[in-house]
């Protein structure tokens, strides 16, 4: 069995699917490893690494799609529907790919591959069990997006995060709250306390109190009952507009006693929830910094505009959008890890990728298949359009 690796042409992205130490991986399983040349230059992988782990560097694009069994991408077309849509000419029916799909966004991508006969398996529908969590790409990527969106508000904050006690005087820390105790919020933390600041933590699922204070962090209570605040997954269930009303009106006073909110609350599926009114914004002390990680679907803060920076009375509001991809060659990695796991969790060395719908893993994550969209949730939505 052939398996590819293209070099990803979404503007901005710089990660590469599969590593040069996971493509070794492979080819010890008996696999044949295709990488389009340059693909993983940007990440800080070269041909040069790829070739000395087995792997084949290939010229042009369309031969590798020609050639390949398997595509795995960091974003497939439902991720990248612009610039992806020119790899349509080179899929062929029965072909396997691999990667993220954004598959409860928009439905036309994705449509439009199997209408191509390809099948489709989107990793960000990965399920939420134990033997999954080494697949689980939102899970390693919100880590890089914490991570991250710590070093953001540390960059642009016109102070020092740390306590310092110098002949000049003492330097007090800065005050960070994070909302939203996710994989990201609590990166964001421990990135937060590692730079020395004083840090508070928010999420509507008490149950993550002790991970928070584990972490050195103080967990805020808000004077609001949020019932039951958590699903089956592990994610925070979406409530009715009372209950953010009373917990918008609370966190806005918590938010003014901070320098810095890291925002990372998200629904899978749905818009972010909105929690910073421009009111809040308007309180934050001058030079104060709001890092939006739920932008994309929304954000969390009245005033985000994705992909931008907004400045409301001295306060900058960033909205950044794919921060793992600012941090290729670890976000790399780690995706490659997920992505080669579940490639091998479909693999039989016998029968080659087996589509067993018996097993969570692959019904969960099953999209396409021929010529048709499977996966339930989804056709749920095609059925809703039309």
């Amino acid at each position: 069995m052939i398996v590819g690796i293209t070099k990803e042409t979404c503007p901005g992205e710089h990660r590469v699917a599969l590593v040069p130490e996971a493509a070794a991986g492979l080819t010890g399983l008996g696999l044949t490893v295709l990488v389009e040349r340059g693909a993983g230059t940007v990440a800080g992988f070269p041909d040069s690494d790829y070739l000395e782990r087995g792997a084949e560097v290939v010229e042009a694009r369309a031969d590798l799609f020609a050639r390949a069994d398997v595509i795995l991408q960091v974003r497939t077309l439902g991720a990248n529907p612009d610039a992806g849509r020119v790899d349509l000419d080179y899929m062929r029916a029965g072909q396997i790919l691999i990667g993220a799909a954004e598959p409860l966004g928009d439905l036309a991508p994705l449509v439009d591959l199997a209408d191509r006969g390809v099948t489709l398996y989107a990793m960000e529908l990965m399920p939420r069990i134990t033997r999954a969590q080494s697949m689980d790409i939102l899970s390693s990527m919100a880590t890089v997006a914490g991570y991250k969106a710590v070093l953001l508000a540390a960059e642009h904050l016109p102070r020092m995060f740390p306590l310092l006690m110098t002949a000049a005087g003492t330097v007090t820390p800065a005050r960070v709250l994070v909302i939203g105790a996710g994989v990201a919020g609590l990166q964001a933390i421990a990135t937060a306390r590692r730079l020395g600041a004083t840090v508070q933590a928010y999420d509507v699922r008490a149950a993550v109190r002790e991970q928070i204070e584990s972490l050195g962090a103080q967990f805020v209570e808000l004077d609001i009952d949020a019932g039951d605040s958590e699903d089956s997954g592990g994610y925070a269930k979406a409530q009715d507009e009372s209950f953010y009303d009373r917990q918008r009106t609370e966190l806005g006073k918590v938010v003014a006693e901070n320098d810095v909110v890291i925002s990372t609350a998200a629904i899978p599926g749905k818009p972010s929830p909105l929690l910073i009114t421009e009111e809040a914004v308007r309180a934050m002390s001058m030079g104060s910094i709001i890092v939006d990680l739920a932008a994309e679907r929304g954000g969390n803060c009245a005033l985000s505009k994705a992909g931008e920076t907004v400045v409301e009375g001295g306060v900058q509001i960033l909205a950044p959008l794919n921060l793992p991809a600012t941090v290729p060659y670890h976000a790399s990695q780690m995706y490659s890890h997920n992505i080669a796991t579940f490639l091998k969790h479909l693999y039989d060395a016998d029968e080659g990728i087996q589509c067993d719908m018996e097993d969570e893993i692959t019904s969960s994550t099953l999209v396409a298949r021929g010529g048709e969209i499977v996966h339930p949730r989804l056709l749920e939505n095609v059925a809703k359009e039309d």
